[in-house]
């Protein structure tokens, strides 16, 4: 199934409970989904796209871009096959409660499923833990997403690829996502499965 639709901000149109809010934005059709905190930590409360308006946020679309998956970068960065949001898209007056993330999740999992990327890529540690303890059958009780850092995991139906915080990169932390992006671009990574055999012709049924 492919989603028909020309919006890159917001093409779902979630409406998550607060009047200032930070949507999805990038190819409703994407293989790449990469999976932020909120406006608060990667920014986009000015400019209501993800990871802009932030250190953290400019300093990981460099590496995207680098690695094929922003054909731009900037306040409004032109993606390649790829989708960015938040776990916790309301812009928060201060930091988020357990609460709040709670009341977020309904949202961020419509979206996950809407957007049926084939790899994920969760940034900073609340993001990474959450993506691998609903996504794939990982112990995150010890959780070290330095050492995950741009390491490839099978979860159940994506390929996940944690992202250290950007802004505690150490200088070779950009130049190894790119390459382990790099690396799996040129690799078939689609989590799909073909049903061809099950109807009439030779040509292949691919189910996502």
């Amino acid at each position: 199934m492919r989603n028909v639709t020309d919006r890159v901000s917001n093409p779902f149109d979630m409406q998550p409970p607060c009047e200032r809010f930070v949507p999805g934005y990038g190819d409703a059709n994407a293989h790449f989904h990469v999976v932020g905190d909120h406006p608060g930590v990667h920014g986009g409360v000015e400019t209501g796209v993800p990871f802009t308006e932030s250190d953290a946020g400019y300093r990981l679309q460099r590496a995207l871009y680098d690695a094929g998956l922003l054909r731009t970068t900037g306040d409004r960065p032109e993606v390649d096959a790829t989708y960015l949001s938040y776990l916790h898209t309301c812009v928060p007056a201060g930091e988020p409660t357990d609460d709040d993330y709670a009341d977020m999740e309904p949202f961020f999992d419509a979206e996950l499923r809407a957007i049926a990327a084939h790899v994920l890529l969760p940034v900073g540690e609340r993001a990474v833990r959450h993506v691998l303890d609903t996504c794939t059958a990982r112990d995150t009780d010890a959780l070290d997403v330095e050492r995950l850092h741009a390491t490839e995991l099978v979860g159940s139906g994506w390929l996940v690829m944690p992202v250290r915080e950007p802004t505690a990169w150490s200088s070779d932390d950009a130049s190894s996502l790119v390459d382990a992006i790099d690396r799996l671009r040129a690799t078939d990574y689609r989590r799909e499965s073909d049903l061809g055999r099950f109807v009439a012709g030779n040509d292949p049924y691919l189910v996502r």
